[in-house]
């Protein structure tokens, strides 16, 4: 569902008024907008994200111990493989990469859970939800990825409320990274690590439709450096 994107100043007022709430940093007058008046915005396909999500949990479960044989079983079994990425491949088979770097995201498989409505709140000082993973398929019983899709009942945010909580989580991070190198206290149990994990789903989870947007990008080519 493409929808008219939001006043992009309105949603900006919003997400500084919950910075200055929370005690952080507000982002310099020039900090730019995530859309532009008049720009379009719509989420993912459904199955894409639940797709996404299932292999976000598979690498998580392989980073605590999960064989490598019993991972790539379940994902042929979820006619999953051509989902997993390449990084994610070379994780998955052979333990390849950065190890806390796929521990990480574990918040940016909390963040699509929320986009989905799996999980009801994401709050910036408050880690996942622990009860999550009930609502996430049991790979260690064998649960794949179709029967999980039946078992939940995905109830997808509207692409205005994910494009909000994206143009925070686009403040949260830089305020997060300006604390961090001032040496200063959080507003919560959330650090800077899990800001970025949350704000790099929602980056790829709401997709921005507008003359100055290009067709949305990859898993691995979600662009956090602004």
């Amino acid at each position: 569902m493409t929808v008219p994107a939001p006043d992009p100043r309105e949603v900006r007022e919003a997400s500084l008024e919950e910075l200055s709430r929370l005690r952080l940093p507000l982002p310099p007058p020039q900090f730019p907008l995530v859309w532009e008046p008049g720009d379009e915005i719509e989420l993912r396909p459904t199955g894409e994200i639940e797709a996404r999500i299932a292999v976000l949990h598979l690498i998580l479960a392989r980073c605590f111990g999960m064989p490598p044989q019993a991972a790539m079983s379940w994902l042929l079994a979820s006619h999953l493989v051509e989902m997993v990425t390449p990084p994610e491949f070379q994780f998955v088979t052979g333990a390849k990469g950065d190890h806390r770097s796929f521990v990480l995201h574990h918040d940016a498989l909390f963040s699509l859970a929320w986009v989905l409505g799996l999980t009801k709140q994401l709050d910036p000082t408050m880690p996942a939800d622990e009860r999550l993973v009930e609502r996430l398929p049991n790979i260690v019983e064998g649960e794949t990825f179709g029967r999980w899709r039946s078992r939940i009942l995905a109830a997808p945010q509207h692409p205005a409320d994910a494009a909000a909580l994206l143009d925070l989580h686009y403040c949260l991070d830089w305020a997060y990274l300006e604390v961090g190198r001032a040496g200063s206290s959080l507003p919560g149990l959330v650090d800077a690590n899990a800001i970025g994990q949350r704000r790099w789903a929602l980056e790829w989870a709401v997709v921005l439709r507008g003359p100055y947007h290009d067709e949305p990008p990859g898993w691995e080519e979600v662009d956090l450096s602004t």
